[in-house]
């Protein structure tokens, strides 16, 4: 059963009674303050009176943007216009109050705002202020724009991921925004430590959070391998192993898997073959077995195939979507999805990845219209009386 079953009645949040200011746009920030809010934090999102810009990314239904919702789910919504005076005034008030502040702005944005760390630091000085950005706070290329695309070619991600593809020159399009989210988990550990250090000190601090060097944190083996001469294998290690009727992904990483994948394929003699009866030697002849374990897997239907390497204790799975990959009953037995409602309707958003054994991980069940606390929080951040409301209706409209 998940482990949070295991302690019936547990609602303890682990950062319950923290305040966290998320002024974060698109992916990482929002993936960073939701975080922060799973974990029982009363994140405010601060927005513009338009709304941001991914409450307009589809899937949409009644102008209601299920991605947004899956980023920011939990949090509070307050419209403000932080090029005036009232905005102004307004952020500093809640500043004084804040636990946290995330941002995601381009450097040096915040400072022309007059809401940079230096001058809110004096209005709270436990305040732990997390700036995230493509290149860092500072440096020859801190003010260039950057979005998790730029990120991965600037990183050598998108060319190291190539060098993986036999036979092919232009590297792949992207659709899939690893930066964003590998930078905004970072920032949820960096907040994490900082709130740490501050039971000791007293104090909070400035954490600078680089998309870029978050990225290359992925290339691990590429990062040494660059500064170090090492031929290649003559086949990439890890990818896709014919069937009859599809793919499947094996993954020998152990003396233990690739005897047993040797049992599988009906090649024990293989096991004391000089060509790979060392890691070495397996890497130099690489090509070599494996097109003998694609002998043995190309008559078999992947399922067939799946069942005999689970089987030898072999690392394996099929190619599948991610709505197959949803369907899969180890996520319903970890409650790993949670419904949401907003204004369209129903969706389900994924939790966070772990599970603890004192304490609430789930996210909130519902999805916060634009500009929804404004009022609720009218008087404590000094917003005159007669100020508009925008609503998220309105905004769907926008």
């Amino acid at each position: 059963m998940p482990i949070a079953d295991k302690h019936e009645g547990t609602t303890t949040k682990a950062f319950a009674g923290l305040r966290v200011l998320d002024f974060s746009t698109t992916i990482a920030g929002p993936h960073c303050a939701r975080m922060l809010a799973d974990m029982g934090a009363e994140v405010i999102k601060i927005e513009t009176e338009g709304g941001e810009t991914m409450r307009t990314r589809p899937p949409l239904r009644k102008g209601c943007s299920t991605v947004f919702g899956q980023l920011n789910v939990g949090k509070k919504s307050v419209v403000l216009d932080l090029k005036s005076e009232d905005g102004k005034e307004a952020v500093r008030r809640l500043v004084a109050t804040a636990d946290i502040l995330v941002e995601n702005f381009r450097p040096g944005v915040m400072r022309r705002l007059r809401l940079d760390y230096d001058r809110v630091r004096p209005l709270n000085p436990g305040l732990i202020y997390c700036s995230i950005s493509g290149y860092g706070q500072s440096g020859p290329s801190a003010e260039l724009p950057a979005y998790a695309p730029v990120i991965h070619a600037a990183s050598g991600y998108d060319m190291a991921h190539l060098a993986y593809q036999p036979g092919r020159s232009r590297p792949d399009y992207c659709g899939i925004y690893h930066a964003d989210v590998v930078t905004g988990t970072y920032g949820f550990g960096a907040i994490a430590s900082a709130l740490y250090q501050r039971t000791v000190t007293g104090l909070g601090q400035h954490i600078d959070v680089s998309m870029l060097e978050s990225m290359l944190t992925l290339t691990v083996i590429e990062l040494q391998s660059s500064q170090f001469s090492m031929k290649p294998p003559p086949r990439p290690m890890f990818g896709p192993t014919e069937t009859a009727n599809g793919y499947v992904m094996i993954t020998v990483a152990s003396e233990k898997t690739f005897q047993g994948l040797m049992g599988v394929i009906g090649r024990p003699e293989w096991i004391s073959d000089p060509r790979f009866s060392t890691y070495a030697a397996r890497r130099d002849n690489w090509a070599d077995m494996m097109d003998g374990v694609e002998a043995w897997s190309r008559p078999l239907s992947t399922d067939a195939c799946l069942v005999a390497l689970s089987a030898a204790g072999v690392p394996a799975s099929a190619y599948r979507t991610v709505t197959e990959a949803l369907a899969d009953p180890q996520l319903a037995h970890r409650g790993a999805l949670s419904p949401v409602e907003d204004e369209g309707g129903s969706f389900r958003v994924l939790n966070l990845p772990f599970r603890m054994s004192a304490a609430d991980t789930t996210p909130a069940t519902t999805m916060a219209a634009l500009g929804e606390h404004t009022d609720a929080l009218r008087e404590e951040i000094g917003l005159p009386r007669d100020a508009p409301i925008p609503t998220g209706k309105t905004a769907a409209t926008n």
